[in-house]
This record gives structure tokens, C-alpha cells and sequence, in this order.
């Protein structure tokens, strides 16, 4: 939702919605997993053939990064961690000499977690189409059946809207091998190798992202990047503050301890929420392969490190440290009113939730628990995917028209810093905004009813951090980003698409409810082996195989 897929917006738009980025575990049969181009080899073929799973084997299929800094951090991207700015810039860039569209007008499918602004007398998309040159017109859905939309739109593909925002736990079964290729526009001739010149903003954007956007070693999506690390977790510092209680964990034990300490179930307070995402964070679980010594490739659920993070995990309900109602509420609700104290969420859940709290409760405030592995030692953070949500472009054989769209897309993917940042971000000054004596922007009644998230779902520049509005969070959450990043570690088969083949898109799935039950008690670690077993020969071995294939064709 970057971190949060909301890069640096001045409103506070009503996202409701359950943990952005933490959806991005909702199942699709398109893989996104780690990146081989490191080790692929860079020939000199536009393309290259294919490996199983469409995994290109070159990598100049893809737009040369040209990074553009109009405005130097305060905290700079350490490790790939997000950069941090506690200012807004007085002078800003204009990146774009000229608005660029044609006076065309272009359709837009977009999810949104809040309610649509009104489309008619809307100054705010007068005002971003008067910057784009042409009209885009928005058609919204609701963010939660987002899914659904898509999918009966994607059954019609002549009436697909010109352009289409793609969440990536929204991409249905055979979406990189048959849809992509089928309905969307190929967007390697225009913006591949030195061609995305002609686009700054978009070559701004890193070569990951645009790796993760590729199908089958072509270019398809423009990007929404993301941060390096999604998740965290967070304790409700002015609670734990107030029983005098100043957190040190250092290791899984610890955690444990804490969140009994703080339960009390007289006041209906509890220690935590479902911490499974948390567990598997300080036990190092992999995302989906890894190799072991041998050099054999070992699915997560077959490591020791998931095996304890479900028994950890299992440990955590039987202390009584979780709320009763972890399987019926929503646990950000939960937290925001005090009745849960510590929760895994996404990094960008930390300012949202300020927005959302401080203006009925001034003394609101969260952190992070600072990093650390479950036996004390340093722990491994797994990236998070380069790419939360990819846009795309129909087909069609008008080449200017493609254009065109990618003329708006290097707009709307401007960086922090310009102009069209800020306008796109904030609105216009004076009808949407206005300053305060600090200079920063001060929203109006009207931004609440005009902006939401929508140009941000269709293409994105690299993520910031820039909420000064919030005193001392950009010190606070860069310092940390900046920690937690030198602990990241790329996972296997991370930042390109894998599409596997269809008889083992829900392979998986029984893991999800068996994680649920062992967590809860209701089975037992012999059910794991039981289940792995079973994996194993509903075909477990052949998807291993399938993968192998990709990692020695690297």
C-alpha cells in the first residue's frame, strides 16, 4: 500500500483496507520470486529465448536506470532502504517542459480502498489532465473485490479500458502466458536498453522494478515500485509508555515474554494479534525456495525455519497473549483502540495510522520492535517484491497512441521534488491545499472530497519518505528502514515473473488453513508431515523440478 503503496501524499485518504502489502500473499499462479539477473548472462539478443516459467535469459529487454535526484535526502537509501526527507522542497523542478498528451481522452481501471471522488466539477483531475495534455478517465472499483472486476473485465478483452492497474495478488491463473502476451501491449520496442531516454522519469525507475514487470523476457507493466522491506512489528509505544514499560527484546523468548506481561484481559487488552507473519520474519522463512548444502532445492515448507516458526507461533496462542477475537476482528482495529498492543503490519501501516489517529487521540504513537532473529542473533529479512501493483496498456497496433500513453506515464511518474509531484500529490495549492506558517500543506475539505489514490495506481517513481507532517516520523522510520535493510537478503528467484503451469497454482493452498490450526492448536506439527508428504506427491516433487529447470538455465 511502498512500503505502504501510497508513496508521500499529503491527504489522508480513507484506505481501508487490511495491510497493503501485507495481501501480496494472497495466491496467484503468476510467482513473483527472486531475481537470477544477476546471474543470467547479458548477450546481445533483443530478447532471448525463454526459460521454463517464462524467465527471460538476458536482460536487455530491459529500460537502462538513469537515476534523477532533484532534491538531496536527509536519509539517504541505505541498502536499498527507503530515502527520507524531513522538508518540503521551496523551489520545486519542473521535469516536464510541456504537458506532453495530444488532448486525446483514455479510459483507466483502477482499485481504490475508500470512496470514489466525484468525477464531474472534480478540480483536481482538471487540473492533473491539464498537466498531462489529454483526459484520463477513471473507472474505479473497490479495492476489496478488486479481484473480481478485474477478472470479468479480463474475459472481455475488447472492452478493456486503454489502460489497466494490476495488483500483483490480483493476477488470475495463466495471467503472464496467456493474458499479458494477448491482451496488453508489448512495451519492449519503445522503452528497452537506451530507448527510455526519451522518458526520464520512467528510466528513473529501477531496473528491478522493471524486471519484475516483464513476461517472458518482454516488457509488458509499468510499476509501482515498493520498498526493500514490507513488514515489520509494531507496539503501541504510548501504551507500553504509560505502564512504564520500555521494550528490549532481543529474541523470540523475549517477545513472548512481552506480549504476556501486557495482556490483561480484565481491561480487554491483549499482547498480540495472529503473530504468524512476525514469526516468520525472526525465523528467517524463506518466501518460497531455497537450496540447501547439497544443492537441492528445498521448498520453505520443508525447513527447519518454518517448522519452528509455527511451533514459536503455536507457543504464543497457548499463552493466552492473544486476543479472542484474532479470527473475527480486524486486527489493525484492534490496535488502533488499544485492545492489541503489538502487531505485525507493513511499514507503511506506521503513517497511515498516524493519519488516521492523531486528530481523536494527539498522544497516538507506535514503533517498531528494532530488528532481531529468534535465537538472538542478527536476523535475515527476505526483500520484498520490487513491484506491489503493475499497470498495463491494451493492445493495439496505433503506434502513437502508445506513445502518447507513455508521454503521460513519464509525468505521472515524476519524482519528489517536481512540480508534477506535488501537484499529483497534493492538488492545487489554494483550492486543495493551503500553507502554513512551516510551509508545509495544510489539506482543505475539498482535497478529503477530490484526491484519492488514483494516477499513483497506474505508474510510480521510485518510493520516498517525506511525511514531515508528522513530527519526528521521517527520522524515526528512515533510521529504521535504514537498520532493517542491512539485514535484507534477496531470495531465490527474486524480481522476475514465473508462471507456473496451472496444475500447481493451489498446490499450496492447504498450508494456509494447516498454519491456522497448528498455530491454534487444533493439529500438530505431525500434521505438517503428514501435509509436506502429501505435497510432496500431489506434485510438490515435479513444480521442484519445474524450478530446478529455471535455476540451471541461469
Amino acid at each position: 500500500m511502498k512500503t505502504s503503496p501510497e508513496r508521500q501524499r499529503l491527504m489522508q485518504a480513507p484506505i481501508n483496507r487490511r495491510s497493503f502489502l501485507g495481501m501480496l500473499a494472497a495466491g496467484a499462479a503468476v510467482i513473483g520470486v527472486p531475481s537470477l539477473l544477476s546471474a543470467c548472462g547479458d548477450s546481445g539478443a533483443a530478447t532471448g529465448p525463454a526459460n521454463p516459467g517464462g524467465v527471460a535469459t538476458t536482460t536487455s529487454h530491459l529500460p537502462s536506470f538513469i537515476p534523477i535526484d532533484y532534491v538531496e535526502p536527509d536519509f539517504p537509501s541505505v541498502n536499498g532502504s527507503t530515502p527520507g526527507f524531513t522538508s518540503i522542497p521551496t523551489e520545486l523542478k519542473q521535469s516536464v517542459a510541456a504537458p506532453p498528451g495530444k488532448g486525446s481522452t483514455f479510459t483507466a481501471m483502477t482499485p481504490l480502498w475508500g470512496t470514489p471522488p466525484p468525477t464531474s466539477g472534480n478540480q483536481y483531475y482538471a487540473a492533473v489532465n491539464a498537466l498531462l495534455g489529454s483526459t484520463l478517465n477513471f473507472q474505479i472499483a473497490d479495492g476489496n473485490d478488486y479481484g473480481t472486476v478485474l477478472a470479468t473485465a479480463l474475459a472481455a478483452p475488447k472492452d478493456l479500458p486503454d489502460w489497466v492497474s494490476v495488483p500483483s495478488w490480483n493476477m488470475p491463473p495463466r495471467f503472464g502466458s496467456e493474458i499479458v502476451p494477448n491482451v496488453f501491449q508489448d512495451l519492449t520496442p519503445y522503452i528497452a536498453g537506451d530507448k527510455v531516454k526519451k522518458w526520464p522519469n520512467l528510466a528513473n525507475i529501477p531496473t528491478s522494478a522493471w524486471s519484475y514487470s516483464s513476461f517472458d523476457g518482454k516488457v509488458y507493466g509499468l510499476p509501482f515500485p515498493t520498498g526493500v522491506i514490507n513488514d515489520s512489528i509494531f507496539y503501541r509505544d504510548d501504551i507500553l509508555t504509560g505502564l512504564g514499560i520500555t521494550p528490549d527484546v532481543k529474541n523470540a523468548q523475549d517477545l513472548l515474554d512481552l506480549m504476556v506481561e501486557v495482556t490483561d484481559p480484565s481491561k480487554g487488552q491483549y499482547g498480540a494479534h495472529d503473530m504468524w507473519v512476525t514469526s516468520t520474519i525472526i525465523h528467517s522463512v524463506v518466501p518460497k525456495w531455497t537450496v540447501d548444502d547439497a544443492g537441492k532445492l528445498v521448498h520453505r515448507m520443508e525447513t527447519p525455519e518454518y517448522r519452528a516458526a509455527l511451533e514459536w507461533n503455536a507457543a504464543v496462542f497457548a499463552s493466552g497473549a492473544v486476543h479472542p477475537d484474532v479470527d473475527s476482528a480486524w486486527g489493525k482495529q484492534l490496535f488502533w483502540d488499544g485492545n492489541v498492543l503489538i502487531i505485525n503490519d507493513g511499514i507503511g501501516s506506521w503513517h497511515e495510522n498516524l493519519g488516521t489517529m492523531l486528530g481523536t487521540n494527539p498522544t497516538w504513537s507506535q514503533k517498531p520492535l528494532e530488528p532481531f532473529g529468534a535465537d538472538g542473533k542478527d536476523p535475515v529479512y527476505y526483500k520484498n517484491s520490487p513491484v506491489s501493483i503493475f499497470s498495463f496498456l491494451k493492445k493495439s497496433d496505433d503506434e502513437a497512441k502508445i506513445t502518447e500513453l507513455l508521454d503521460i506515464a513519464n509525468v505521472l511518474a515524476a519524482p519528489f521534488g517536481t512540480t508534477e509531484f506535488d501537484l499529483i500529490s497534493n492538488g492545487v495549492e489554494g483550492v486543495h491545499f493551503t500553507r502554513g506558517d512551516d510551509g508545509l500543506p495544510v489539506r482543505t475539505d475539498l482535497a478529503a472530497t477530490e484526491i484519492q489514490p488514483t494516477y499513483m495506481f497506474l505508474v510510480d517513481g521510485p518510493e520516498v519518505n517525506a511525511r514531515v507532517q508528522y513530527p519526528g516520523f521521517v527520522e524515526a522510520s528512515s533510521t529504521f528502514a535504514q537498520k532493517a535493510a542491512g539485514f535484507a537478503v534477496a531470495p531465490l528467484f527474486w524480481g522476475v515473473q514465473i508462471s507456473e503451469p496451472d496444475q500447481y497454482a493451489s498446490l499450496s493452498t492447504p498450508f494456509d488453513d494447516l498454519e491456522k490450526d497448528i498455530s491454534r492448536g487444533r493439529k500438530s506439527l505431525k500434521d505438517l508431515d503428514a501435509a509436506v508428504a502429501t505435497w510432496k506427491s500431489a506434485g510438490g516433487e515435479e513444480l521442484r523440478k519445474f524450478y530446478q529447470e529455471i535455476l540451471d538455465a541461469s
